[in-house]
């Protein structure tokens, strides 16, 4: 993907930095505009997708200044579809050697935390990684990938969710929030007509699933596809799946201690949502309330909010949308 950004050699991360905000505050006049959904800030359409101009200047940023290693591990999503589950797991996985189910920083941190998201924590300079830890996060189309990612051998792990369950619980989060900064909540039918064309943060939602659908079947060794369904199904054979994905299987030791479901339990809804540090506290990312990442984490809730004509529609534009590709949702 080309960038908007030069590329010089800048001697300070400061000169640097403010090199590259220019250059963003120079191209946004020229990006389409969209309805943010109730928010003050314009949704900005970059190579056909909708961003927040916070998480574009990211985007754009790790674009030009992301350096991928060998060992990472990168955990792709579009917005509520599974990704603080993901999170959770992944980082239990791969850190079981340090800590079980008692010590894991992830009963005193919420997932955002202890995984990053690399557009807002890393895209500038990754001097400041714990590459002891080689977990990221990024809600980035794989179009958007920073080069040194999809030319690394890093391996990319990508979750997604049927588009009914995965709107409820976006228009629910923002709503939540909105409601908890004494915002006017916008209404359900217009957020629904937004997300029906696509515009959304990091929308159209089908395409972002498509992309990485494409990719995981070109490159089946560095891409791992998960559907949010399938994993709630049987989370313990899934868990197993992406420990090997990853380079990280359990031994026969371990499953027979079991190993895989202690990680499972620890990472289950129930136990998440009930801890102190999930249940109070603000995210740094628009100061969101840790409690909305947790509402219920249940398959098929759409049916208690969208109506059988939306909920027709939408399963219309999904099969018009996957036609040929041979994926389902």
């Amino acid at each position: 993907m080309e960038s908007f950004f030069h590329s010089q050699p800048i001697s300070t991360e400061k000169e640097n930095g403010d090199l590259l905000s220019k250059s963003f505050q120079d191209i946004i006049s020229t990006l389409p505009k969209g309805n943010p959904w109730g928010f003050p800030d314009h949704f900005l359409q970059y190579h056909g997708f909708w961003h927040s101009s916070v998480f574009l200047q990211g985007i754009l940023s790790a674009q030009q200044q992301f350096q991928a290693q060998p060992a990472d591990i990168i955990l792709c999503s579009a917005p509520k579809t599974g990704t603080t589950w993901l999170k959770s797991l992944t980082y239990a996985t791969i850190t079981r050697t340090s800590y079980d189910d008692s010590t894991s920083p992830l009963l005193s941190k919420m997932p955002h935390d202890v995984v990053p998201f690399m557009e807002l924590d890393h895209a500038h300079f990754s001097t400041h990684r714990d590459l002891g830890i080689p977990v990221l996060a990024t809600h980035m189309p794989y179009s958007a990938l920073p080069k040194s990612v999809t030319d690394s051998g890093c391996k990319i792990v990508y979750i997604c969710r049927d588009p009914k369950d995965s709107f409820v619980s976006l228009y629910l989060f923002v709503s939540k929030h909105q409601k908890s900064e004494n915002m006017q909540t916008f209404n359900l039918d217009e957020a629904f007509e937004q997300f029906c064309r696509g515009v959304c943060w990091y929308g159209p939602y089908w395409d972002h699933v498509l992309e990485f659908w494409k990719a995981s079947l070109e490159h089946p060794d560095k891409i791992l596809f998960l559907k949010y369904e399938e994993m709630s199904d049987d989370t313990i054979l899934y868990v197993k799946r992406l420990a090997e994905f990853i380079g990280c299987p359990f031994s026969s030791e371990e499953e027979e201690k079991g190993v895989p479901e202690k990680i499972v339990k620890m990472c289950s809804f129930e136990n998440l949502s009930n801890l102190e540090v999930n249940k109070n506290g603000k995210h740094r990312v628009r100061g969101m309330e840790n409690a909305n990442y947790f509402r219920k984490g249940k398959v098929g809730d759409w049916e208690n909010w969208l109506t059988p004509e939306m909920a027709a529609r939408l399963d219309q534009i999904t099969m018009q949308k996957l036609s040929g590709s041979g994926l389902t949702l």
